[in-house]
């Protein structure tokens, strides 16, 4: 049994897309945590009443030829 943990990709992974919400300004949508904390902290904490929406992101769907052979 293994007590570490082990990397299986080097890829990007997040499941989630967040909506930054901003009193009489508008709302936008941003792609990866990261970024969110990034405006959050450079811009937007100050303000009053901000929200963030985390939904999921568009997962594209597999195409199926035909079924078991």
């Amino acid at each position: 049994m293994s007590e570490y943990f082990t990397q299986t990709s080097d890829g990007l992974y997040d499941r989630h897309v967040y909506k930054l919400n901003v009193p009489n300004r508008g709302s936008v949508i941003l792609e990866d945590y990261e970024t969110l904390r990034r405006v959050w902290f450079e811009s937007i904490r100050n303000y009053t009443g901000c929200t963030v929406e985390v939904m999921d992101s568009k997962q594209p769907k597999k195409k199926i030829n035909g079924g078991f052979k």
